[in-house]
């Protein structure tokens, strides 16, 4: 059955031997699949059709691979909520090599969920179904919202129960391993764990393997361009996440990948009513992971790989610090970059054409987003009905080209409690979708509604399918609402119940585990 899995190479656990130990998966009694990945397993140029028996089943969560399967824990360390933590790696996680998919991509295929490993801390290694359901349909909501992400190939339940506390009481519930695909699995932690021992050599080597991977050259300065390669991914990718309402909830060094992919969905969600202080993580109780918060976190990580990077920047320790603190003021001014992108988009606004006029209309629009935002916040209005309707909104100017009729804007007023003060910035807005060089109203409003999504996974919707599938087998609730989220930006009749919101004392209370 090794040949279900055509291709798989061992180049991290090869090149990188000191980074890794080589660890097998623990023995589970009854494989089977929940849920499989078709067109994924396609990419991979894997077939499917052998994936999906019980044979692909038991390789799929790490049994009966042959010897020359290099299985390897990796090691990282981390600062966890600001605290660094010397020794963390995969504790419940092997990764089992690479493939080079269908478009020459070399990408990573790891288990989670398969068992204690060496860096294991007083856990089982084990996982529960729900929580690694629930990172099966983050990632592939957010790879068809177009956000860099690791894929999720396919949920294998153990048929085994595990310990797990729910609602505060321990409760036994059915343990599943999840196959998960990334352009790599190298973290800042990777970074931060081979600085720490002073081997320099081996921290060069860590470099090499990632600008290959990540940044490949030629480079001038090969290691101030993998530091900026990280920075700009950064920028891009956290810009996505705030413009779509997304909360990661534990953007931890060890969750930061070097490849700009978002990674590790224990406490995510997506805000709802807008407030730039939304939290939903149970165990982030400062708020250090706020929506609003993400930029600065971000940068704040960014600024830990550079220390690591130190040794490798330059030979002058001033000259390296002097690099490293350029690359990493720079990142926000390239994630106000893609910030100021991704509004316009969202908002239907072209940007100024002119250079000598950038600046100006930057500011304008900066400003006129500003208030967007103040006002969403007062009011309380939710984030990703607020933009859709207001792309509907847009297509009603071919009618009424110097002002949307009140029956047009009722879809989005109903959204607000102060109708006037709302009015008083669409005047605005429709006087700055005056100014795009390009196209019509009809042609705005299908812009806009190819980057503002109307269906999301709503936290409520995603509760009821996991509890469904983790408490009564059912998936049908599942399947229904990944059907939904795998098309986010076209509307369809009869699914309105995944576009509305929750009430809001139910929002208010939802919180969100790190699923271990």
């Amino acid at each position: 059955m090794i040949d279900a899995m055509p291709g798989l190479q061992h180049r991290y656990a090869t090149e990188l031997a000191p980074l890794c130990i080589p660890w097998r998966a623990a023995p589970v009694p009854q494989p089977a699949l929940v849920v499989f990945n078709d067109a994924l397993a396609a990419e991979l140029g894997w077939p499917a059709e052998r994936l999906r028996g019980p044979e692909g089943a038991a390789l799929l969560c790490g049994q009966g691979w042959p010897p020359e399967v290099r299985t390897v824990a990796q090691g990282y360390a981390g600062h966890q909520f600001g605290g660094y933590v010397p020794r963390l790696g995969d504790g419940r996680a092997l990764l089992l090599g690479e493939v080079l998919d269908r478009h020459g991509r070399l990408r990573d295929v790891a288990l989670k969920g398969s068992g204690r490993t060496p860096f294991a801390r007083g856990g089982d290694g084990k996982a529960a179904l729900g929580p690694m359901l629930r990172e099966y349909l983050m990632s592939e909501a957010m790879h068809a919202l177009g956000v860099p992400t690791s894929r999720s190939l396919a949920v294998v339940a153990t048929g085994e129960t595990i310990w797990r506390e729910v609602d505060g009481l321990p409760q036994r519930v059915p343990g599943a391993v999840l196959v998960r695909v990334a352009a790599s699995h190298i973290r800042v932690g990777t970074f931060q764990w081979v600085a720490a021992s002073g081997e320099v050599e081996l921290l060069r080597r860590l470099a090499d393997h990632t600008l290959q991977r990540h940044d490949p050259g030629p480079h001038e300065q090969p290691y101030v361009a993998l530091l900026e390669g990280a920075c700009e991914r950064q920028a891009v990718l956290v810009a996505q996440w705030m413009g779509l309402g997304f909360i990661h909830g534990v953007m931890n060094t060890d969750n930061m990948t070097l490849s700009g992919e978002t990674i590790d969905y224990g406490p995510c969600a997506f805000m709802e009513a807008f407030d730039p202080q939304t939290v939903f993580s149970s165990i982030d109780h400062g708020g250090r992971y706020a929506w609003g918060n993400q930029p600065r976190m971000a940068q704040w990580n960014l600024a830990r790989l550079a220390e690591a990077l130190l040794p490798l920047l330059h030979p002058d320790e001033e000259a390296a610090l002097a690099l490293a603190q350029a690359a990493i003021e720079r990142f926000g001014t390239r994630y106000r970059h893609h910030w100021l992108a991704i509004m316009r988009a969202k908002l239907g606004w072209q940007a100024g054409e002119a250079p000598p006029t950038d600046a100006a209309l930057d500011g304008a629009d900066q400003a006129l987003i500003d208030d967007w935002l103040h006002l969403l916040h007062a009011q309380a209005v939710d984030w990703t009905l607020a933009h859709r309707r207001l792309s509907d909104l847009a297509a009603a100017l071919d009618t009424q080209p110097a002002r949307a009729s009140a029956a047009a804007a009722q879809p989005l007023a109903a959204l607000f409690a102060d109708v006037a003060a709302l009015d008083a910035w669409l005047t605005r807005w429709q006087a700055r979708l005056q100014r795009n060089a390009h196209g019509s109203p009809t042609d705005w409003a299908h812009a806009m509604r190819c980057v503002n999504p109307i269906y999301i996974p709503r936290n409520q919707r995603v509760e009821e399918a996991l509890r469904a599938a983790s408490d009564e087998g059912d998936m049908a609730p599942f399947e229904a609402l990944l059907s939904v989220v795998q098309q986010p930006f076209d509307e369809r009749p009869g699914l309105e119940r995944y576009a509305q919101p929750a009430d809001p004392m139910t929002a208010r209370r939802y919180r969100t585990f790190c699923g271990t």
